[in-house]
């Protein structure tokens, strides 16, 4: 009779080359070529592609954008660590108040030229909330009103979490918005954020000269601001920034809404001009 090893079921016993491969499939193992003579090499880690001369020359030809923030990143982390901080007695150091010193000397000098520029931004600022109320009562798009509404509820969060002091060389207006010489926060600013707003809301409706005149207005604006030193350079900087983040939450929003309303809505062919926000509003 033979042991019953020789009996017992194949099933039960696996065979070594089988295991070996199934020990493969696991853990790969790569044969690289070193000295003539071929090495296995255990684990799962390869060297990018991009980790060599000719893969960073081709991702700088293909991808400028970021390998040029890439350098900005290694540039301003060295700055950051070495230069000097501003005391605490010393004024902020701005280099927008910098570049728009010999635009301030102007207009300190003659109060009525502060006063007209004073007097335009706040035509301008009218003109931004005109466009805004239009748009949701007149033509029934309340995307850049609730975008206006985001944005300045969290102006005034903001603004009370962290008051930054007025700057020593403000020069103040009665004409200014708003009218009369009142507090006001400085960051971030509420001026470019409703106009990058308003913008937004033209380029989707197709009035792209429009919307390029308010984004030339804003410069303008901006300027003005810096000159008369209602505003840090910062404060413009991230309300442009904001304008923009608003807008899309806004967006987002009434995607939502609409999704949950009608199951049919697809986000992928939302119309350009966002006529299927109209329903929602009129519910």
């Amino acid at each position: 009779m033979p042991p019953p090893s020789l009996t017992a079921p194949r099933d039960h016993a696996v065979p070594r080359r089988r295991k070996e491969e199934a020990a493969d499939k696991v853990h790969p193992v790569a044969e690289e070529e070193g000295g003539g003579k071929k090495r296995r090499k255990m684990g799962g880690w390869r060297r990018p592609e991009w980790c060599s001369p000719a893969g960073v020359a081709a991702v700088l030809r293909r991808h400028p954008l970021p390998a040029l923030f890439g350098c900005g990143l290694l540039l301003f982390m060295a700055v950051e660590y070495t230069i000097p901080m501003v005391q605490p007695a010393a004024p902020p150091l701005d280099l927008g108040f910098i570049a728009t010193s010999g635009m301030h000397a102007a207009v300190a000098a003659r109060p009525w030229l502060n006063s007209l520029l004073a007097a335009l931004n706040t035509v301008f600022v009218a003109m931004q909330a005109a466009y805004i109320l239009w748009a949701i009562l007149g033509e029934g798009r309340p995307r850049a009103a609730v975008a206006a509404l985001m944005m300045f509820t969290c102006r005034g969060m903001l603004g009370c979490s962290t008051q930054l002091p007025l700057p020593h060389e403000f020069l103040g207006s009665g004409m200014d918005f708003p009218v009369g010489n009142v507090s006001f926060f400085l960051f971030f600013s509420g001026h470019v954020a409703g106009a990058v707003i308003a913008a937004a809301d033209m380029r989707r409706e197709g009035r792209v000269a429009l919307a390029r005149l308010y984004d030339a207005l804003n410069v303008l604006q901006g300027v003005r601001l810096l000159a008369c030193r209602g505003h840090y350079t910062i404060d413009l900087a991230v309300g442009v920034g904001a304008g923009i983040l608003f807008d899309t939450l806004s967006g987002w929003y009434f995607d939502g809404k609409n999704a949950v309303e009608d199951s049919s809505y697809a986000p992928a062919k939302h119309c350009r001009s966002c006529q299927c926000h109209k329903a929602v509003l009129s519910q």
